[in-house]
């Protein structure tokens, strides 16, 4: 009994199978770096703003510089910032805390458009193999004149509709790729944003 195989279905999609493939080795590449990286961002010390109050406390910045540079995730890299432009107005402070957490989120987000253009891409390169698929088998089927059977445009339309289903599939894996660490990546940004906080109402502390 003839059965289908993942191996064979491959095969048979054409020359636009390459692309798609490549497309899926580019996602599951942007998709494990891109975990590896905000996981590491999302790792957190829990004394972490307790030791930089006390350090700002005492007047020790460089102890707390030290701290977030031992640290060495998003948020502590901004909380650094902060910590060099103490002694201005509170608004300078703000506003490099700020850009330096816009800075951080854009590398957490590197690879990100790949991700959302291959989810959009990769059904469209499956339908044109589709298309150019069926053109071919009824061009086939054409050319046999009378010879042409129900089994010669059949066989062509099965050849044609794999590259829709590995479109279709490199498509989806890359939509849930990309939800994903958009949701991680806000993770991220949630801490930063509470940390940016307290650490300016650390600023508004009396000593």
């Amino acid at each position: 009994m003839d059965t289908l195989s993942f191996w064979s279905l491959c095969m048979d999609g054409g020359y636009i199978m390459i692309p798609l493939a490549i497309l899926l080795l580019l996602t599951i590449y942007v998709f494990t770096e891109r975990v590896i990286v905000i996981n590491r961002a999302l790792k957190e010390d829990p004394t972490f703003m307790r030791r930089i109050r006390d350090y700002v406390h005492e007047a020790d910045l460089e102890s707390a510089a030290r701290l977030c540079k031992t640290a060495n995730t998003p948020y502590s890299r901004m909380i650094l910032k902060g910590l060099q432009r103490i002694g201005r107005p509170t608004q300078d402070v703000l506003s490099a805390i700020d850009n330096c957490g816009n800075l951080e989120i854009a590398n957490l987000g590197k690879g990100l458009p790949w991700l959302s253009t291959t989810a959009a891409g990769a059904p469209m390169l499956g339908f044109l193999g589709t298309v150019v698929g069926m053109i071919q088998a009824f061009f086939t089927l054409a050319k046999a004149g009378a010879a042409s059977n129900i089994t010669l445009l059949s066989g062509g339309i099965y050849q044609a509709l794999v590259t829709t289903v590995a479109g279709l599939v490199v498509g989806i894996i890359a939509l849930f790729a990309y939800n994903y660490l958009v949701a991680r990546i806000n993770r991220v940004m949630n801490r930063m944003e509470a940390r940016s906080i307290e650490f300016m109402d650390l600023l508004n502390e009396p000593a």
